[in-house]
């Protein structure tokens, strides 16, 4: 563990697995097809700038972003590939769009006509890429009504229809029969778009669970997100792609007691001990990310050896029981999730204590855990 000053919580982002993740996702499309890097939401919580960084250095062709603030920070890191806001601009953003240049989704007449004003007002372009509704039920265009915003926008000065996108809902499902209504109703939208005379360059379905299992949705360009970082989107695919987790949560112990039995541990004493105990305490709690529902659920690694979190997560503090573990003390390194002489406890496990999903347990890990980087983890 690599030592910070202060307080000792830190997320520990290997680069290397970063761009090594990115490479497979390449490899997964072919060199036909151009990536889409997902940096939304500080890129799940590895830190936006770098990791955009490293899928860039990859070969990343673009980067997708959510809001137009995450879209403006990478635009301010001079990264030369295309950034796409891809839940679009709200009224009142337009010229920030036009002025870092970023491509946005749109699925409004009137949307676009602000961004094209905009757009001329600063003597640029601006990049739209329509967004369809094949059955997310989220954002979006019906197919049916593709063919007349089409009419209604390829002429507009400021703005050009750069591509077309939609979202699956359930490409991780064993049984992809929903995942490929969505492909036809994509299809429905693609060729409203051509009868109207539009030819997007850029035409991208394929999420991280496409990139891995539906080959037909890949077309110009994919957009995976969870696999970048090093997870699949469902056990079944895990073995289609050689990923590596790319984030480790590290923190030291900051106290450990010896305490006798029938102690209780934490707010409103959840967990009582049921021996003479060595209880420890971690500075991080759910402020940092650590979810409350990992109480008396969740392990940690210390010594490379899985130990329970007893008692309530507490808002700056999580308490372990280390009695098995002979001469623990403050200073003594944890691993909350990540790996630790050779054992390992994956964002997948930690979301199934928690009842969530990998990517809630990365994408909430707070910005008061520093996030430090290297090229790769510790052996």
């Amino acid at each position: 563990m690599r030592d910070v000053p202060g307080r000792p919580t830190v997320a520990e982002v290997s680069l290397g697995a970063l761009r090594a993740n990115c490479r497979e996702a390449q490899a997964c499309v072919g060199p036909g097809v151009g990536v889409m890097a997902v940096v939304k939401a500080d890129a799940y919580g590895h830190g936006a700038v770098a990791a955009a960084r490293a899928f860039v250095e990859a070969g990343a062709a673009a980067l997708g972003v959510s809001t137009v603030e995450e879209g403006v920070e990478i635009a301010r890191a001079g990264l030369d590939v295309p950034i796409v806001v891809l839940g679009g601009a709200f009224p009142g953003e337009e010229a920030t769009v036009a002025a870092h240049g970023l491509a946005v989704a749109a699925w409004t007449v009137e949307s676009v006509r602000a961004l094209g004003a905009a757009a001329r007002a600063v003597g640029r372009t601006v990049a739209v890429h329509v967004k369809v509704n094949t059955g997310m039920t989220r954002l979006g265009l019906e197919p049916g009504e593709v063919g007349a915003f089409a009419a209604a926008i390829r002429d507009l000065p400021g703005v050009a229809i750069a591509g077309v996108f939609s979202h699956f809902a359930s490409a991780d499902d064993l049984d992809t029969a929903a995942a490929r209504t969505q492909l036809a109703r994509f299809a429905e939208a693609r060729a409203a778009l051509a009868a109207a005379g539009v030819h997007p360059p850029l035409v991208h379905l394929a999420n991280s669970a496409a990139v891995l299992s539906l080959p037909a949705a890949h077309f110009t360009m994919v957009r995976p997100g969870l696999m970048l970082y090093g997870y699949a989107p469902a056990p079944h695919l895990a073995a289609r792609a050689r990923l590596r987790p790319a984030l480790c949560l590290r923190t030291r112990i900051t106290q450990a007691r010896a305490v006798a039995a029938e102690t209780p541990v934490g707010y409103g004493g959840t967990f009582v001990t049921a021996r003479p105990s060595v209880i420890a305490t971690l500075p991080i709690g759910y402020a940092d990310g650590y979810h409350r529902l990992a109480s008396n659920r969740a392990q940690v690694l210390v010594r490379g050896r899985r130990v329970p979190v007893v008692g309530r997560v507490c808002m700056d503090h999580t308490m372990i029981d280390v009695t098995d573990v002979p001469g623990v003390g403050a200073g003594e390194p944890v691993v909350v999730l990540g790996v630790q002489d050779g054992a390992a406890i994956g964002a997948d496990e930690v979301a199934g204590w928690c009842d969530t999903i990998s990517y809630e347990v990365l994408t909430a890990i707070g910005r008061r855990v520093p996030r430090v980087y290297v090229e790769e983890f510790d052996a």
